[in-house]
């Protein structure tokens, strides 16, 4: 015997409402940040916006404005993605971060200066250079292990830099060039400002030596 009209519709209603909620849980805002007439925007975006596009942003995602100090030396859970014209920005922004997964789109024409940026734990990083070079987005697999300190919580250093067992130094001037993006990582590292010197920062930007670093350059 069929159930009466009444008791399908309800069901119909009850898988419904469950299977909006299985999708909304599903769906994971991810952060997008962007600087524009020296202010600095802060979005959280339910699906992908056309890069540089910064009315679309406006318009899509949850914007406020923030000020510099609040977005400095933070960590990112999720994805995301950074809007720049020029390397003060970028380094106010990127520089002695937490984040996974990565993207990066340089929104003017610009020729950027050689800078390294320090990031770490990075997993992926994708760029977008449409407005200076018009190729595809690139991606880069920097590593797929488990940070040997997420298991429990990071221990913080300083103004929020958390250990942890990768470093990636970026070079800014990749930017300018029309090649593929390449990286090298060294295994197995004990201390960060002996092994390379040159990054002046981790001198006064205290780093534990009793770790295992790996430190991959990207360019």
């Amino acid at each position: 015997m069929a159930p009466p009209p009444g008791h399908c519709l309800l069901l119909l209603c009850a898988l419904g409402t469950f299977a909006l909620n299985r999708f909304a849980r599903g769906q994971k805002n991810s952060t997008l940040i962007f600087t524009r007439e020296n202010t600095i925007r802060s979005c959280s975006c339910s699906a992908d916006v056309r890069d540089c596009d910064y009315s679309l942003a406006n318009l899509m995602c949850s914007c406020k404005t923030v000020l510099p100090f609040a977005v400095e030396q933070t960590s990112y859970n999720g994805r995301l993605t950074i809007w720049f014209t020029d390397t003060s920005a970028l380094g106010r922004l990127l520089n002695f971060t937490l984040v996974q997964d990565l993207k990066l789109s340089l929104c003017s024409t610009n020729t950027l200066p050689t800078e390294y940026l320090a990031i770490c734990g990075l997993k992926r990083l994708r760029i977008n250079t449409e407005a200076k070079h018009p190729f595809p987005e690139q991606s880069l697999l920097v590593h797929s292990g488990a940070d040997g300190d997420s298991k429990g919580k990071p221990r913080l250093l300083h103004k929020g830099w958390q250990t942890c067992m990768y470093i990636s130094f970026l070079d800014t001037a990749l930017f300018n060039r029309d090649s593929s993006l390449r990286s090298y990582s060294i295994e197995n590292v004990a201390s960060i400002a002996h092994n390379f010197p040159d990054f002046s920062y981790f001198k006064t930007f205290p780093m534990p030596s009793n770790k295992s670093y790996v430190v991959t350059f990207i360019y």
